[in-house]
């Protein structure tokens, strides 16, 4: 911080030494010391302030890129999504073109059969309901079977 060298710390102690006197030198020298030591302990905080600061802002910096990529690759998904949806949708477009061709020729499927195997299939998708397995009455041929020990096939 300052350039003194030690003939000048030499010569400043003699000043003191002159101007104060021998019995107080001890008590300023002390003194000066206990401020010294206030103001290093002071600036060291300042400077632990400004890094914390500086940290601090570096990590909203940092917070604020990564909200700004996670929106663009939100983005970017939502998008993705609609383009499958809508290629899933020109495809199903063109199998059913296909089908309609097909069933206008010797040996395709006619038009009421892929209406019912796509009913078919959706049905088969979906859960089937609680009440309908309740009010199923059970018959023999639908029991399940058992064995000679009776245990259950």
């Amino acid at each position: 911080m300052f350039d003194i060298a030690f003939s000048e710390l030499l010569i400043i102690g003699v000043v003191a030494l002159v101007v104060i006197g021998p019995e107080r030198l001890p008590k300023v020298a002390r003194t000066a010391g206990q401020w010294l030591g206030r103001l290093n302990r002071y600036v060291s905080q300042v400077k632990q302030d400004i890094d914390r600061d500086i940290k601090l802002e570096e990590l909203r910096k940092m917070q604020q890129d990564m909200k700004d990529t996670a929106q663009r690759y939100e983005i970017l998904a939502k998008d993705s999504v609609r383009e499958v949806e809508e290629t899933v949708a020109q495809e199903t477009g063109e199998i059913s073109k296909v089908m309609q061709a097909m069933s206008a020729t010797d040996g395709g499927l006619t038009m009421k059969e892929w209406d019912k195997s796509k009913e078919a299939e959706v049905a088969a998708a979906l859960p089937e309901e609680p009440a309908a397995l309740v009010d199923k009455p059970v018959t023999p041929e639908s029991a399940p079977a058992a064995s000679p020990d009776g245990k259950a096939v």
